[in-house]
């Protein structure tokens, strides 16, 4: 048995409001579940409209069945054609089919994956471009094993800028490759790591929009096939009491 963690952590722009990256999940309709990161142009409100429509149209498609590359082609060519290739976004879809037993990556997206697993890390760089600029895009496609003790690591391109403003580089490949794998740590604590680390560069305040989700895949605990969703945002009250 085993068992299949995901952990997101994100922040907005500093200054900027609301974050232009969009994360939605789904259960796939054959068995197993995505994620669709999408990462709008710019900052602020317009972008996260855009983000928020792109995510719910491939959101919509994988619900229907469509396969992963598929639905990362009709997000690009909506796009392409409501804004007339004059929009970008990047889009990520990470997913885990129970019935191929794959883990998949869907990437549409300058910006790296990495997989941590216990022959080492891999940074997955190959060219990609992001959506709505020029007809034709396609996704590149990335199958791997469900196995223990993976670590799969996808992330909007605001993280791979912090502390660019200061002159340092978050070195995150060197970070990954430090990653005690057979431990079986939680990916709540990668992403929470990275995203610290991330914010530390920036002096607490984020140049970018950055979001990063960390799936693992580690031995299980239980036999029993219960299955645990837990969220947590914060969220200020305009009718609550400033402090004095």
């Amino acid at each position: 048995m085993l068992d299949i963690h995901v952990a997101v952590a994100k922040v907005a722009h500093h200054g900027g409001g609301e974050s232009g990256d969009t994360l939605e999940t789904i259960e796939r309709p054959g068995g197993g579940f995505s994620f669709v990161l999408v990462d709008g142009q710019g900052t602020g409100r317009g972008a996260k409209t855009l983000s928020n429509l792109l995510a719910t149209r491939a959101i919509s498609l994988l619900k229907d069945g469509a396969r992963d590359g598929a639905a990362a082609r009709a997000v690009h060519d909506y796009l392409y054609t409501y804004r007339m290739g004059q929009v970008a976004a990047t889009l990520n879809i990470l997913s885990v089919d129970f019935q191929s037993g794959k883990i998949l990556i869907s990437r549409n997206n300058p910006a790296p994956f990495f997989v941590i697993d216990p022959e080492g890390v891999t940074s997955h760089n190959e060219p990609s471009m992001p959506i709505g600029l020029q007809p034709m895009i396609k996704p590149m496609i990335t199958e791997l094993p469900v196995r223990a003790y993976t670590y799969v690591v996808i992330f909007t391109d605001g993280l791979l800028r912090a502390g660019e403003r200061y002159g340092e580089d978050i070195e995150l490949l060197n970070y990954l490759s430090a990653w005690p794998v057979m431990d079986g740590r939680s990916p709540t604590e990668m992403s929470e790591e990275i995203l610290r680390r991330a914010m530390e560069l920036d002096r607490g305040e984020p140049g970018d929009d950055m979001s990063i989700v960390v799936l693992a895949v580690l031995p299980g605990v239980e036999t029993s096939s219960i299955r645990r969703l837990s969220v947590r945002a914060p969220f200020e009250d305009p009718t609550w009491p400033s402090p004095e």
